[in-house]
């Protein structure tokens, strides 16, 4: 797995509920925004895997939620890639606070798939790494 990388996220109250807790569903667009930041900042941008005909899928995803974010919390998300030798990876994801307390863990199997033949690409890493400008993020 390469070094997790991360980006900074304040908790907004309009993505808590009745109870004051951060939605489940918000968990999911950290993640996501922590994914494409990566993917950013490794030089990766959305118009450019269309361009090149291929768009990451997610599979599957797990969430562990192991304590509560409330409004005004400042976390980190982090998120690392693991890649095998199959079609598929997997994502790895933390979002921790400020004071190094785990709030949650995400972990995703995900693949990157041919847009014209609507298939899952063998080697997704390789692809991904051909078309970032910085491939040691991934």
């Amino acid at each position: 797995m390469s070094e997790p990388f991360s980006v900074p996220v304040t908790v907004r109250g309009y993505e808590t509920d009745v109870q004051g807790h951060l939605n489940q569903s918000v968990y999911l667009n950290y993640a996501e925004h922590a994914r494409w930041s990566l993917l950013r900042a490794a030089g990766i941008t959305q118009a450019g895997l269309i361009g090149s005909g291929v768009g990451p899928v997610a599979l599957e995803t797990t969430i562990r939620y192991l304590r509560e974010l409330l409004a005004g919390d400042e976390v980190e998300v982090s998120c690392g890639f693991e890649w095998g030798e199959g079609k598929t990876f997997r994502i790895q994801q933390t979002i921790r606070k400020k004071d190094g307390t785990v709030a949650a863990e995400i972990t995703a199997v995900g693949g990157l798939m041919n847009l014209s033949e609507r298939r899952l690409v063998p080697n997704p890493g390789e692809v991904l790494k051909g078309l970032a400008t910085d491939p040691a993020l991934l």
